[in-house]
């Protein structure tokens, strides 16, 4: 895995991380999802919507795609053995994209991450990531160009800590720090997150993204997005701890002026 063009890209992907026969199963326990409300596989006249969500199934298949030998050592290494939560499947919810030229009305750019205050209930994004870690977009199709594959800003993660850290601790508010990431980040290019089934991107939790239409290819995009949750918050400069991890890496490079 390229740990270096994580700390300076904001993202890395795992390919083949599962198998293409496990994605399959995955995919197949989506559509029963879907089917319940009346959205069938081998008839595109129910594809009426273009983007339609479903929580992430619990079945086997997807425990065995989130607990895969090559995802958790990726995880391991970007955050650190021990600092994550290794759950028991894949989690999240499942945007599943039909191909349409409708705009599906959530192609914001955006980040990750966030705690509750409890002060007023709003989420919040904080620089240590706080009720964070990474998002990880696990494939269950295969993804192309013209298949609405999800947009990254590369290097927007370091923009996003430079925004945050002039915050202070409490962080700001979830909209108003994808507000300013977003403008702060404007210059940054756009790579599109295209593979097979069985492969896994593993995002920085403060790299700009963001959905992209239309859908012009034949079959929906079948893809879950959770997050990786870091057990406690980044350790930046200034604490006693061992090395920091890639992901603290990045951090520490934004701050420190890096591009």
């Amino acid at each position: 895995m390229a740990v270096e063009a994580f700390i300076a890209d904001g993202f890395t992907v795992v390919r083949r991380a599962f198998s293409g026969e496990i994605a399959g199963a995955c995919a197949d326990s989506i559509w029963l999802a879907l089917a319940e409300r009346g959205i069938r596989r081998e008839d595109s006249s129910t594809w009426t919507e273009p983007v339609v969500r479903v929580i992430c199934p619990e079945s086997d298949p997807f425990i065995e795609a989130g607990t895969s030998r090559l995802f958790q050592e990726a995880c391991d290494q970007l955050l650190g053995p021990g600092r994550w939560w290794r759950r028991r499947g894949v989690g999240g919810i499942v945007p599943v994209r039909f191909p349409s030229e409708r705009d599906p009305g959530d192609i914001g750019w955006h980040l990750d991450g966030g705690y509750e205050d409890p002060a007023d209930g709003k989420k919040r994004v904080t620089v240590r990531a706080r009720g964070g870690g990474l998002l990880a977009l696990f494939l269950f199709s295969d993804v192309d160009e013209g298949s609405a594959p999800t947009r990254l800003r590369v290097g927007s993660h370091l923009d996003s800590v430079r925004v945050l850290a002039a915050a202070g601790d409490k962080g700001l508010e979830w909209a108003e720090a994808a507000r300013q990431a977003e403008r702060a980040s404007a210059h940054r290019r756009t790579a599109l997150a295209t593979g097979h089934a069985g492969d896994v991107f593993l995002c920085h939790q403060l790299t700009m993204h963001s959905a992209s239409w239309p859908h012009r290819g034949r079959v929906p995009r079948l893809m879950a997005q959770p997050s990786v949750a870091l057990l406690g918050e980044y350790r930046l400069p200034g604490l006693p701890v061992a090395p920091p991890a890639p992901a603290e890496q990045a951090i520490q490079r934004a701050l420190a002026g890096g591009a």
